[in-house]
């Protein structure tokens, strides 16, 4: 018989798959919460804190309301986009260098500034900015 303690083998621990396991692990992390940031935005438009513009003779104020009826300098437009682009002309009296002002509704539908940004497009117009308000809530500079 053979009474001599044998001796015992320290376990080994491959750290190898481990590490694999853990990178895997840390891609998928890093995919999933790049894309979840875009579901959790919450927006409040239209305010900005911005000194009031001047007024500028070749400005061209688009408004567009809830419903998406628009109108051009406080001048109602058709509907379309082909009736939008005619009076966008004709409100353009600076030409190419005239401002396209859109003053939409907080509540206007995005189609509907689509359709004027790409009516400004179709006859040249490529200065295209927005109208804010103020928040109730900021101070007056």
């Amino acid at each position: 018989m053979n009474f001599r303690p044998r001796r015992q083998e320290e376990p080994e621990i491959n750290l190898i798959p481990f590490i694999d396991v853990l990178l895997v692990v840390l891609i998928f992390l890093m995919l999933s919460t790049t894309y979840s940031k875009f579901t959790e935005l919450q927006l409040r438009l239209p305010e900005a804190e911005a000194e009031t513009q001047r007024d500028h003779p070749k400005e061209v104020i688009v408004s567009v309301t809830s419903d998406g009826r628009y109108a051009i300098n406080k001048v109602p437009a058709g509907p379309g986009s082909e009736a939008l682009g005619m009076a966008l002309a004709e409100a353009a009296k600076g030409g190419r260098e005239s401002v396209v002002i859109i003053s939409a509704d907080a509540n206007a539908s995005h189609q509907s500034v689509i359709t004027v940004m790409e009516a400004a497009r179709r006859i040249g117009l490529s200065q295209v900015t927005f109208a804010t308000q103020t928040p109730a809530g900021a101070k007056a500079r």
